[in-house]
């Protein structure tokens, strides 16, 4: 008796030879070069990419859930592990979110420094971009030099609260530390050594004869197709749309310090590589003015509302009423009004939004982030196409995107 092999008439449907000179791989998730969990299902011509899939999901980790099933000061951690480049713009972005839902106002010193620790992420998030981006290209000794000034600026915040990436620093209702003792002079130093560190990278990099014909004219995003994918911050600025946040819809103290939105029309890698290094510089001369604005403050670092924010270690070891609060919002958490909000900030990498909608629990009824990276992962769809596959790994450095806040 002959054996029926019942996979026998698929086989025989599947179509083994092309004529044509395509061919289908895997760019990822493995690569190095895809910085994280990225798989990009390629159809090439030679080498000459035809068609771009991205297939996302390696690293979800149901983040969106799990905040509905933690009080709102459990969850803020959790946002640590979002952009963990810059992780504490993803724990102030969620903190601006609640104050908003229960209506609080932080202490002016509380906005200095988080914009002191938001200014400095932003440093730290574009070094490290700089750095992994020219590496992936070849260009080795900048990834040494963008480090060091990087580790600088990772002292701050280990000087400031302990930790390195994950920082945690802020608070709903403030911050839960001022600034040590000569922390500000430390800053100073930094902002002074930085402008001649960008130096550095720009004379290693601006006329480099590679980084130039690795980066010019490649990943041209128009300004049409930046806003048709839902593009932000450098990647939408990097097409001649002069949209920052910070600007339009002012939070903390940006309404009151000085600075400029780089934006370039060259609408390629190389200008928008040309644009982070003109952010930095604008970072810095934030920096500078936040100083002294700090020592113009009153010393308080949380706002007093008692139904929603413990009251100062002080009052909670001398006070029967602020040690049974501070126990309830601790066990328990607080109880937001029934509402809903949505609010943005200007992360580095772009818009970074946060949907909270309460029904009067403990617990977001629903909590949705609107993170910069997925969307400039969808554009990868249109943008890959008509470029080579050295192209490729080029323009997914260029993008700057972090999977920690796409597979959410």
């Amino acid at each position: 008796m002959q054996k029926v092999n019942k996979l026998q008439p698929f086989f025989e449907n599947l179509v083994f030879e092309r004529d044509d000179n395509t061919m289908i791989i895997n760019f990822g998730p493995q690569h190095p070069s895809s910085h994280g969990q990225l798989r990009l299902i390629l159809e090439l011509d030679g080498e000459l990419v035809t068609k771009s899939t991205p297939d996302v999901g390696y690293l979800h980790r149901g983040m969106e859930k799990m905040a509905e099933n933690m009080i709102y000061n459990e969850f803020l951690p959790t946002t640590d592990r979002m952009d963990y480049i810059a992780s504490t713009s993803n724990n102030y972005g969620f903190a601006l979110a609640v104050e908003k839902l229960i209506d609080l106002d932080v202490p002016r010193r509380a906005k200095v420094i988080r914009m002191m620790l938001l200014e400095l992420s932003r440093i730290t998030s574009h070094l490290f971009w700089i750095a992994t981006h020219a590496l992936d290209v070849g260009a080795m000794t900048v990834f040494l030099y963008a480090f060091r000034e990087r580790e600088y600026a990772m002292d701050l915040f280990e000087d400031y609260c302990g930790a390195r990436l994950t920082h945690s620093s802020v608070r709903i209702g403030g911050v839960p530390l001022d600034l040590p003792k000569d922390w500000t002079a430390s800053l100073m130093k930094f902002i002074e050594k930085m402008p001649a560190a960008i130096e550095t990278y720009e004379g290693l990099l601006d006329q480099n004869r590679i980084w130039k014909m690795r980066l010019e004219d490649v990943g041209i995003i128009s300004p049409e197709m930046a806003q048709s994918w839902g593009c932000s911050g450098p990647m939408l600025r990097g097409s001649g749309i002069a949209w920052d946040i910070r600007k339009e819809e002012p939070y903390e103290l940006y309404d009151e310090v000085e600075f400029d939105v780089p934006v370039s029309d060259r609408c390629d890698s190389y200008g928008r590589y040309k644009l982070h290094m003109k952010e930095m510089r604008e970072s810095l001369k934030i920096l500078k003015q936040l100083i002294p604005m700090y020592y113009e403050t009153k010393p308080e670092l949380m706002t007093n509302a008692p139904k929603y924010i413990s009251a100062p270690k002080e009052q909670i070891m001398t006070q029967n009423y602020s040690l049974m609060q501070h126990f309830v919002l601790v066990t328990q958490g607080m109880r937001p009004p029934v509402g809903e909000v949505y609010v943005v900030t200007e992360s580095p990498k772009g818009e970074l939004g946060f949907y909270i909608n309460s029904q009067g629990d403990p617990y977001p009824y629903k909590l949705k982030l609107r993170a910069p990276s997925f969307w400039h992962t969808s554009i990868l769809q249109e943008l890959l196409p008509g470029h080579y596959l050295a192209d490729v790994v080029t323009i997914i450095g260029n993008a700057n995107i972090v999977f920690g806040e796409i597979d959410r």
